[in-house]
């Protein structure tokens, strides 16, 4: 679904990413790890379209992407979830779901009653601003904003920081049911590293903005992956 090839960002005269390249495949969750200042946010805000990358290659479900704004990458098929969660404040829950709506033809323009059922307190919380919301709240809120707009690539940052471990729970469960579905791919990056192993099929450990590390689960101990990826 997602091919990713020599991938280069800089943030003025410094370059943060050296070449990345990777696959993530459909029915997968593909997990980038490493410690914090190595490059993770910075690969996905250059995929969603959030910064432009300096160089290298993308391309989705075969097709290849030029350096296009993060509005015409959702369009697409790209739906982010940005560190921080980034939902407005003074929105309601149900003004936040419809901001989906773009990326969708006028005919499907209602929320789906599958986003009530994968994360229940939302529909409880309709009318309510999304700022009033708690962090985990907010979390929920927008992942199910992304899925709404039907990407065919999920990518998630850091998806459990600063999260109650109920919610934590909640949210793995929901990656879960996302991966068996089997139409989409999902890019996790995750500081939490017992969190990204248990949902990890395939792995990426980045250092200084370079891949030193990638491939399936199983080719290295939990040991071995956790020493790698704290480096």
């Amino acid at each position: 679904m997602l091919d990713v090839q020599d991938l280069t960002l800089h943030y003025g005269h410094s370059q943060i990413l050296n070449g990345i390249s990777f696959t993530a495949n459909p029915g997968e969750v593909t997990c980038v790890m490493g410690t914090n200042g190595v490059g993770k946010t910075s690969l996905m805000r250059a995929i969603a379209g959030a910064h432009a990358r300096s160089g290298g290659s993308v391309s989705l479900d075969g097709a290849p992407l030029g350096v296009l704004p993060s509005h015409e990458l959702a369009n697409l098929g790209i739906g982010f979830v940005p560190q921080g969660r980034e939902i407005f404040p003074l929105l309601t829950v149900r003004e936040n779901l419809e901001t989906g709506f773009a990326c969708l033809p006028k005919s499907e323009h209602h929320i789906p009653d599958w986003v009530f059922d994968m994360f229940p307190i939302l529909k409880t919380f309709l009318h309510r601003r999304g700022g009033d919301l708690s962090g985990g709240q907010q979390q929920q809120l927008a992942i199910a904003r992304a899925l709404i707009t039907k990407p065919k690539l999920l990518l998630l940052d850091e998806p459990t920081e600063g999260i109650q471990p109920n919610i934590i729970q909640q949210i793995g469960e929901v990656i879960r049911q996302l991966r068996a579905r089997g139409d989409m791919a999902i890019v996790l990056v995750e500081q939490y590293f017992d969190f990204a192993y248990d949902l990890a099929d395939q792995v990426i450990v980045l250092q200084r903005g370079s891949v030193v590390h990638s491939g399936a689960k199983s080719e290295l101990s939990r040991n071995d992956l956790l020493r790698l990826a704290s480096i």
